[in-house]
């Protein structure tokens, strides 16, 4: 498939077929995916293919808090889950919540995906270098995401698809006992790959004109 047409068209697939992903298959996938930049080329990441269904079972559920508690703040009108400004909402009471929708139906039923996928990244590698910020770290992501995307792309290009999410961080400590990872292994994402049932072909996105900007942020917008 040309490059353009993966870049353009990879979007986030959150329903599947029944259609399994082999072992030869997944291979491909991370074998491109691997080529991927990181921080002095440390490539920290370790992923981990989970195909048991009481596993992946457990990964859905570990995900209903988060989804729970952005319920909550959607309806305190918030964004939900931005770091900025405090929250009204009650995290602990909105994570145990049941009457607090899962609005993801994949995450109820997430033994039913093919292969998921938990992506961590060690810490002790990863060039973090906004760690003495006040603010939450977000350049980590760096050294770990480039690879996680290039992942979907290949997965596009195998005529599959599938998601990043990151709702399953927020439960960290239980996803490094479940799955065996250290605690300087963070997790940085899930990745749910299997065929959807249709691909899509066209995307909504924003413009460059809307965020790309001449010499400051306050500058004209690049155009054609």
């Amino acid at each position: 498939m040309d490059f353009l047409e993966v870049a353009r068209t990879t979007f986030a697939a959150r329903e599947f077929t029944d259609d399994p992903v082999s072992d030869d298959v997944l291979y491909r996938i991370f074998d491109t995916a691997r080529f991927a930049p990181s921080g002095g080329n440390r490539q920290g990441w370790k992923v981990i293919a989970v195909r048991d269904p009481q596993v992946k079972q457990q990964l859905g559920e570990l995900c209903w808090p988060a989804m729970r508690v952005a319920a909550a703040q959607m309806r305190a009108g918030e964004v939900y889950w931005q770091s900025v400004t405090p929250t009204s909402v009650d995290i602990s009471e909105a994570a145990s919540d049941e009457s607090l929708p899962i609005a993801i139906p994949m995450f109820e039923h997430l033994e039913n995906v093919p292969v998921v996928c938990v992506i961590a990244v060690n810490l002790k590698v990863v060039a973090s270098m906004d760690q003495h910020l006040e603010r939450v770290g977000v350049v980590s992501g760096a050294s770990i995401y480039p690879m996680a995307w290039s992942a979907l792309m290949a997965a596009r290009n195998e005529g599959l698809g599938g998601a990043l999410t990151t709702l399953v961080t927020a439960q960290e400590p239980a996803v490094q006992q479940l799955l065996g990872l250290e605690s300087h292994e963070a997790v940085a994402a899930m990745l749910t790959i299997g065929k959807p049932p249709k691909q899509l072909s066209k995307l909504s996105r924003k413009p460059v004109e809307e965020f790309v900007f001449l010499n400051h942020a306050n500058g004209e917008p690049l155009t054609t």
